[in-house]
């Protein structure tokens, strides 16, 4: 990529960042965002359609960088890996923090499910995962996030060690409704 072109984008995003940290999404205006980012706005609608699609381009980027580093077996060993999974996204909770907050906060876990999804699953838009299969992971990632939300001031190591105790749990002695 072109450097111009990349450091263009980085102040972009480092002042959407600094505008996001400051109030909510739908209060920035692309000409702030501009001004801030030393940039005319013809130059931001060349990167991106909207702030929206600024903030969805962010979002992805973030959870993909959280997803990438963890093991296909994230959900098959819980006990052990959701420490991983939880070390990848205290790594970035400073900015998933700011860029999941306000009326984008719901939007966190179910991004962080459709990617974790398509990481363990390795699917394409042709695969199918069972219904049993869709909930399960549905209860496991929305629940562990939920979860540690709510419970992200107590000792984290500990939270952490309960949540993946869980899942475990969840993984290992659920049985499916077809097998009864």
């Amino acid at each position: 990529m072109d450097l111009r072109i990349e450091r263009t984008r980085r102040s972009i995003i480092n002042a959407f960042i600094e505008l996001r940290s400051q109030k909510p999404i739908e209060k920035i205006t692309i000409k702030e965002l501009a001004e801030l980012a030393c940039i005319n706005k013809a130059t931001f609608y060349s990167h991106y359609h909207d702030i929206y699609d600024l903030t969805e381009q962010l979002e992805n980027e973030i959870i993909n960088s959280i997803v990438e580093g963890i093991p296909d077996t994230v959900f098959l060993n819980p006990k052990e890996d959701i420490e991983v999974l939880f070390e990848a996204f205290l790594a970035k909770k400073s900015l998933t923090d700011i860029l999941f907050s306000g009326s984008r906060s719901y939007a966190f876990a179910q991004k962080m499910e459709q990617i974790l999804k398509k990481h363990i699953y390795k699917i394409d838009s042709d695969s199918e995962i069972s219904l049993e299969q869709n909930i399960l992971f549905s209860v496991l990632v929305q629940g562990t996030f939920r979860a540690y939300w709510c419970h992200s001031e107590k000792d984290l190591k500990e939270v952490i060690q309960i949540l993946g105790n869980i899942n475990d749990c969840l993984v290992n002695k659920y049985v499916p409704i077809s097998d009864k």
